[in-house]
């Protein structure tokens, strides 16, 4: 970013916020830009074991030597979090886990070439340590530990401690597929919104790889995403996401406002935040809030980064339901979907076909591709993609190889 919108966002983030309106605007402004759909990337994130002895966790100096100057400032005091080689950032999550997020892609070859590149790397970064990749989007043996002692995640871990153990589960033990796509232009960005949303329950079933966790089967297909549901539901709550296709930037802003402040920064002390205060109450200086300074920008910013919905609107859409896949596999998902995006004929065919399963987030999280709605809409969603596949630019042998890996996860649950 240029030194002046560097000063220019600085100035606006310590601005205080007005009203409720003027935050409800800024949310609709920031967290939805619109424009043709043209960019796509990824965030793949990745347990982490001892390749010895996969029930070890690896400790932070063990994850600081491997990770070099790509270490975050969460892992190491000072740390660089130096971009990787293809220009992928690389962060960590509270337990450990790894993620990789790509820059935006308008090419789909160039987003698959760019990330696994960057997967490459990081795996034998860390082999240089004795550590692996998981191949689970839940740990399967050991159980949630907080590895990164930041004051977010201490106030989040108290925090979610006293709804149940899901939270700790959530931030320490799993890990996904995020696929980032444009919102898309003012008319058609309402059945875009609406698409992601309904292909949710059906690409949570066909992609679940969560189902063993601290050496017990949970009886779900993705316990990864009954963790997350069952975590706080006012910031995860799949019905509450505005997945309604009318105005998805209004009914987004005000369900940020009216979600309960996590936490709250401070230079100094615990950042836990008061139960069931929102962020509309702070703004209105209601409760305890009336003896705090008002709420700025850059505190609702903030805000939003503690909003774990299924899809999450960050000026693009991010996706936010597939399990993490082997470092193989990662690529099918995130290639489905941009096929499955790739135009607005297909997008309200996806409609169509999801309308079945709609909302059944509860059902595809416990049975999977076991549900026979759920695996019939899967079908159909996988024919629709792996037949755009092509239109994306991917070689025949990539198209043929997704192709293959979709038709096994349908083929071993019955029609």
């Amino acid at each position: 970013m240029p030194d002046a919108a560097r000063e220019t966002a600085a100035e606006v983030a310590a601005c205080a916020i007005a009203d409720r309106a003027e935050g409800e605007a800024y949310v609709a402004s920031v967290c939805f830009k619109h424009g043709p759909p043209r960019l796509t990337g990824a965030e793949l994130e990745f347990l982490v074991h001892d390749a010895a002895d996969p029930r070890r966790a690896p400790d932070r100096d063990r994850l600081c030597r491997a990770l070099g100057r790509h270490a975050p400032p969460t892992l190491a005091a000072g740390g660089r979090a130096a971009p990787l080689p293809s220009g992928s950032a690389l962060t960590l999550e509270p337990g450990g886990q790894v993620e990789i997020s790509t820059r935006p892609h308008a090419s789909i070859p160039a987003l698959v070439s760019d990330a696994g590149t960057d997967l490459a790397y990081v795996t034998d970064l860390l082999a240089g340590e004795g550590l692996v990749l998981g191949e689970q989007a839940i740990d399967p043996l050991r159980p949630p530990r907080l590895l990164l002692d930041t004051a977010r995640y201490a106030a989040m871990q108290r925090r979610f401690a006293a709804i149940g153990p899901a939270g700790a589960t959530m931030m320490c033990s799993t890990a996904a597929v995020q696929v980032c796509v444009d919102a898309g232009e003012p008319g058609t960005l309402e059945s875009r919104w609406a698409a992601v949303h309904a292909l949710g329950p059906v690409l949570l079933a066909l992609f679940a790889n969560s189902r063993r966790h601290t050496g017990r089967d949970t009886g779900h297909a993705s316990a990864r995403w009954r963790a997350v549901m069952e975590t706080e539901p006012a910031r995860t709550d799949p019905a509450a996401a505005g997945g309604a296709v009318d105005d998805p930037p209004a009914r987004w802003a005000a369900r940020v406002l009216d979600t309960p402040l996590m936490v709250r920064r401070r230079t100094s002390g615990a950042w836990d935040a008061p139960d069931r205060l929102t962020f509309a109450d702070w703004i209105a200086r209601r409760g305890v809030a009336r003896h705090w300074p008002p709420p700025t920008f850059g505190d609702l910013d903030y805000h939003l980064t503690t909003l774990f919905t299924p899809v999450r609107p960050r000026g693009h859409l991010e996706l936010r339901y597939v399990d993490a896949q082997p470092a193989g596999r990662w690529v099918d998902p995130v290639a489905l979907v941009a096929a499955l995006l790739r135009g607005p004929a297909v997008v309200d065919r996806v409609r169509e076909v999801c309308a079945p399963t709609e909302g059944r987030w509860v059902d595809a999280a416990h049975f999977g591709l076991a549900d026979p709605a759920l695996h019939r809409g899967a079908r159909a969603v996988a024919e629709l993609g792996c037949d755009g596949l092509a239109d994306l630019g991917l070689p025949p042998a990539l198209i043929d190889e997704i192709t293959a890996a979709v038709d096994v996860r349908l083929g071993s649950q019955p029609g």
